[in-house]
């Protein structure tokens, strides 16, 4: 069996929060040196941009020394540099830090901020946000949170930690519960378990359920009813962490989130900077025993779902 090589440590420090970005050289190709390879990956950054990042020795390998133009290409290498960060629209809502030790932070998200810098999101993250108000450039999470979600998520301090945090998570030592508001539907028989195999396909943004076994556990529980504006609060227990798993159950019971932009009918996101209508789901709580202190754990969301505190304000965005 071939042995997979360990990728080395990056040279450089994170930048305003943000890590660098490591490109991997790959076994074969038609480049002479590392700029020639760089350039025809790059094909879509601005004219020039690779000859005066080498010049100002911005890329560098893995032993932290700048990459010259004629470098050979060496199969494999790894180099490093920081990304022109791009033009964000600001979330303008706050992220809580609702606990914090020497091992671990846990923060309470927003709705539409990222967890982690991905795509078009990267200085609008929870993770470069606290990174940069913390002070603590090795922060990492345990786990992730849809953009459009809110609530509670894990984060470790020391890089040398962070396994043990997330195999938690893989191996479901941790309890999730999450709010959700929706249509409330008196013919729906609650609590009940959900059960179904859900498929989500690279550059589909739906996810959608498929024969077969299932892959894809949720308990859910009506947690209160306001029948003058037919709504519900649901308690949303996940035993597995599919993409989209809460989103996909619910609609399947015919009862999907408010404010869902993909179920059951993809609308696409709305206009930068549109915050009005965040999805009306949360996670309300993370219990765990600490992995290196063997302390329990219980953290809680204070955060109130707008439908639920405001509908006809929510309704009316």
């Amino acid at each position: 069996m071939r042995r997979r090589t360990r990728t080395p440590p990056a040279p450089l420090p994170a930048r305003d929060g943000v890590d660098p970005v490591r490109v991997r050289l790959p076994a074969e190709g038609p480049w002479e040196t590392v700029r020639a390879h760089l350039v025809a990956r790059l094909s879509g950054a601005p004219p020039g941009m690779v000859d005066g990042m080498l010049a100002a020795g911005r890329i560098v390998g893995a032993d932290g020394r700048a990459v010259t133009p004629d470098d050979p290409y060496v199969p494999g290498m790894y180099v490093w540099f920081h990304r022109e960060l791009p033009a964000e629209v600001p979330v303008p809502f706050d992220l809580e830090v609702v606990y914090r030790d020497t091992h671990l932070v846990v923060a309470d998200k927003p709705h539409f901020l990222a967890t982690t810098p991905r795509g078009g999101h990267v200085v609008q993250t929870a993770l470069t946000r606290l990174r940069r108000e913390l002070g603590v450039p090795t922060l990492s999470p345990a786990h992730r949170l849809d953009r459009l979600t809110a609530g509670l998520v894990l984060f470790t301090v020391r890089p040398e930690e962070r396994g043990a945090y997330q195999s938690l998570f893989r191996d479901r030592l941790v309890h999730k519960e999450y709010e959700a508001v929706a249509p409330y539907d008196p013919a729906l028989t609650l609590p009940r378990t959900v059960r179904s195999r859900i498929l989500k396909e690279r550059g589909v943004p739906a996810a959608r359920q498929v024969p077969g076994e299932p892959n894809a556990v949720t308990h859910v529980e009506l947690a209160d009813v306001r029948e003058r504006d037919a709504l519900a609060r649901y308690r949303l227990t996940p035993r597995t962490g599919q993409t989209h798993q809460l989103r996909v159950h619910m609609n399947a019971l015919g009862v999907p989130i408010l404010g869902d932009p993909l179920y059951p009918v993809v609308t696409g996101p709305g206009p930068a900077g549109d915050f009005r209508r965040p999805l009306q789901l949360l996670a309300r709580q993370l219990e765990f025993a600490d992995p290196i202190t063997g302390t329990e754990h219980r953290f809680h969301s204070d955060r109130t779902l707008m439908a639920w505190s405001a509908y006809p304000e929510w309704a009316a965005s």
